[in-house]
């Protein structure tokens, strides 16, 4: 046996390898939260840690001896825990948003008020940082060890809430989430024809998944392998347009849903933006935690927690887009004469960045063009533009219109909806809406195959 002695600037743990075996497998093994956004490739380089003062990517290091490793604490797990001010009686259930970055697990009272929320990181980023990733690591490794690291933390969530018991947990997540917590092969969803295994309402006993704090664990519906029962949810809670006009809800998470709704029609669509907007494949780029520039003006830079700064998340980085188009940094193809921008000391915007970021912001902006033609409506129809998933917080609005993450035709219409899936399901957990009527009318509209989206694509690369 091979002796991993493992340090994090504050603890010391000894731990045991067989020689042979891959270095990172070992530390998730034990409990070390590393993330691997590109699934253990070796090539988004977020894995690395010090071995014997060298850095290494720990998913491509072997274990062939006695070693120090040293992991950085940045990567830690971020935990917070808000208080409600609303004064509730009466019955409780818990209500848990499963995304595929970020966890969020609400105590709603039977009034439908949210009481108290926790809100954790996904475990899985540590195997993974996409859905795709993750159905690829599944497929070769089995779901146990996804489905233990979330259960795990949603225990653990649960228990932080100062909640013994419940008898309901109502979870809306993507549909390859909702597949990992129940333990269920994702692996048809990530191959033509992307087949769920389910999408309708499924009831399961908590403790047959692992959730030993809840009795029902209720999975809301969704409508296709990649629009899920987040969206669903979240349609329950935005507003519905008037009559003859249309709304979208867009939620940009680490995968990014486009919905087009009237009142007796829906179209819907998954854009392939890519994690760009969860930091993966970005120079700098990292999730919205401490030491995040989440905020970008010609005056200066505003990091989550006012510290140092450590990277930048998407909020920060459309507003970089958008001052770099200003200063005419980047040309109309988005090339960079210089090749990099710096922003913070050790912190820069880079050529690969921006070209991660057009096709990003094109696959938005174009999906959202092509449900219109396929509705065949144009944007004066459009009544409201609902802007969900964490990114809602605290987008410049104006930013991103410029930048063309969002269509101009959107400017005055533009909603931000701070976790529409949270506050989705807590509406049907409380007041039972019929979310049915959504995905009978829903028409699924691939990207693949659309007429129109490839021309729009290559259209709105520019800036």
């Amino acid at each position: 046996m091979c002796k991993i002695t493992v340090s994090d600037g504050e603890n010391i743990r000894i731990l045991e390898a067989t020689k042979g075996e891959v270095l990172s497998r070992v530390l998730m093994a034990k409990g070390e939260r590393l993330e691997h956004p590109c699934g253990g490739r070796g090539v988004c380089g977020k894995c690395t840690v010090l071995v014997n003062g060298e850095a290494v990517l720990s998913c491509r290091y072997v274990v062939e001896g006695d070693i120090l490793v040293e992991i950085p604490r940045e990567g830690a797990i971020a935990t917070t825990t808000e208080e409600g001010t609303e004064e509730t009686s009466g019955n409780t259930c818990l209500c848990l948003d499963l995304g595929t970055t970020t966890m969020v697990l609400a105590l709603v009272s039977d009034d439908g008020k949210i009481i108290k929320t926790v809100t954790r990181n996904n475990p899985q980023r540590a195997f993974a940082a996409d859905v795709m990733s993750r159905i690829e690591y599944a497929s070769k490794n089995g779901t146990e060890e996804l489905k233990r690291a979330v259960t795990d933390e949603i225990n653990s969530m649960i228990e932080s809430l100062g909640i013994a018991f419940t008898d309901k947990l109502y979870v809306a997540g993507n549909t390859t989430m909702l597949h990992l917590l129940s333990g269920t092969d994702p692996s048809s969803m990530g191959k033509a024809p992307y087949t769920p295994v389910f999408i309708e309402e499924k009831t399961i006993h908590g403790k047959a998944v692992g959730i030993e704090k809840a009795g029902e664990v209720i999975l809301t519906e969704g409508i296709s392998a990649f629009v899920g029962a987040d969206v669903v949810a979240g349609l329950g809670y935005v507003k519905e347009p008037e009559d003859g006009k249309y709304n979208f809800l867009v939620d940009l998470g680490t995968n990014a849903e486009v919905v087009l709704y009237s009142k007796d029609k829906l179209y819907c669509t998954a854009a392939a933006a890519g994690p760009c907007f969860e930091g993966v494949n970005i120079s700098c780029g990292m999730s919205a935690t401490e030491g995040a520039i989440y905020s970008c003006t010609e005056y200066g830079c505003m990091v989550v927690g006012n510290g140092e700064a450590k990277g930048i998340c998407a909020t920060g980085l459309i507003d970089a887009m958008a001052i770099m188009k200003r200063h005419e940094v980047i040309d109309e193809t988005g090339f960079m004469e210089e090749g990099e921008y710096p922003l913070k000391d050790g912190v820069s915007i880079t050529q690969g960045d921006v070209r991660q970021f057009q096709l990003a912001k094109s696959a938005i902006c174009s999906a959202m063009e092509a449900l219109t033609k396929k509705a065949g409506i144009g944007f004066e129809s459009i009544d409201k533009v609902y802007v969900a998933g964490g990114i809602s917080a605290k987008i410049n609005f104006n930013n991103a219109l410029n930048v063309g993450l969002l269509p101009k035709e959107c400017e005055g219409k533009t909603v931000g909806v701070n976790n529409s899936c949270l506050l989705g399901i807590a509406k049907y957990a409380t007041e039972k809406n019929d979310l049915s009527r959504f995905t009978k009318m829903a028409e699924y509209v691939d990207l693949a195959t659309d007429v129109y989206f490839q021309d729009l694509f290559i259209e709105n690369m520019g800036f």
